[in-house]
């Protein structure tokens, strides 16, 4: 059973962290939400999948849908909801299937590792819960199409990854401390780009030192 506490992790806001720091700040520390058009398109397909049916059979796979889960293991401590766990039962067992449903395919690349990390953080809470080995998918809903993802030889990395994160993450929230602002390519496609406004903030930072600067100048001319 998952105790709530002031140190328990949403693994959505894993996920929000590695996107942006900032961001995620913005969100968890000083609960701010804006919404544009890839954050419509993502809700409205995570949303049509957890209105889907509790449960279907399809050809011997148990497809779950809108999954609660978590690990209460002191180091980790997070909960979350799956969008589609599938059981398949055969000869040796069963064995289970996480499946996170994203809207867009990142171009030159199988998976984000914002994205990447959040489906680990899914895995190690259902094998904890039902010992086992579970396989994992990300299905990106523009191609129609699902990615594996393979973590057998990186498991104990991903494992320090992660603590670490978490370790950080609660630091911040302790001190409610918003992480520096550190813009990106991603900036163009954040919902919250007007609220935070990181070229802006970096101009006008660079504009009042050139102005600082020209003031001294003058004074010393």
């Amino acid at each position: 059973m998952l105790i709530f506490d002031d140190d328990t992790i949403s693994i959505r806001s894993v996920q929000h962290f590695l996107y942006c720091q900032h961001r995620w700040g913005l969100l968890n520390i000083d609960d701010v939400w804006a919404e544009n058009a890839f954050v419509t398109k993502a809700n409205i397909i995570h949303k049509h999948v957890h209105n889907s049916d509790t449960m279907r059979l399809r050809a011997g796979v148990k497809t779950y849908y809108a999954v609660p889960v978590f690990n209460n293991r002191v180091e980790y401590n997070i909960y979350g909801v799956l969008d589609c766990l599938e059981v398949t039962t055969n000869v040796g067992g069963k064995i289970f299937s996480i499946v996170e449903y994203k809207p867009t395919k990142p171009r030159n690349t199988d998976y984000n590792y914002d994205d990447m990390m959040q489906v680990y953080a899914q895995k190690i809470c259902v094998d904890n819960i039902f010992n086992t080995d579970c396989n994992t998918y990300i299905y990106y809903a523009d191609t129609k199409s699902r990615v594996k993802l393979t973590f057998n030889q990186c498991n104990k990395e991903l494992s320090a990854q992660l603590i670490a994160l978490l370790s950080r993450m609660r630091a911040y929230s302790k001190s409610g401390t918003i992480p520096p602002i550190s813009s990106s390519n991603q900036c163009s496609g954040c919902s919250l780009k007007d609220v935070c406004m990181p070229y802006s903030v970096i101009k006008i930072h660079k504009t009042t030192k050139e102005q600082i600067i020209t003031m001294v100048n003058e004074v010393i001319e």
